[in-house]
């Protein structure tokens, strides 16, 4: 995978940028791409995006398993978020400036998990 690859046009952005904009813009983009703007930008995002929700689903359950624990827990919890808020920005930014550069700690592994979607 290359870690920053420049793409030639706003157009390529479209389904990058709006894989980001909730679950809603996740769902858009897929079918955006599916419907013939299939480039590697796109489907690179939509892979980095989807990982990061799945994240944020094993996330969600850990905060909730947090929350039991008096303080120490909601700090926990409020890390977590925090850490995958960074990670969703870095996504963000990367999509708009047309980089097919991973999200920091697991994009890596997003693109492995999830190498045959959006082929």
């Amino acid at each position: 995978m290359s870690t920053e690859t420049p793409t030639s046009g706003a157009e390529d952005r479209t389904v990058a940028i709006v894989s980001y904009l909730t679950l809603i813009g996740f769902i858009v983009a897929v079918v955006l791409y599916s419907s013939g703007k299939k480039t590697a930008l796109g489907a690179f995002h939509l892979r980095q995006c989807l990982g990061i929700m799945v994240t944020g689903v094993v996330a969600g359950m850990g905060a909730f398993a947090l929350a039991f624990i008096p303080f120490l827990g909601g700090l926990a919890a409020m890390a977590i978020w925090v850490v995958l808020l960074i990670i969703w920005i870095t996504g963000l930014i990367a999509a708009a400036n047309g980089e097919q550069k991973p999200a920091p700690l697991l994009g890596e592994h997003y693109q492995k998990w999830f190498a045959g979607a959006f082929v």
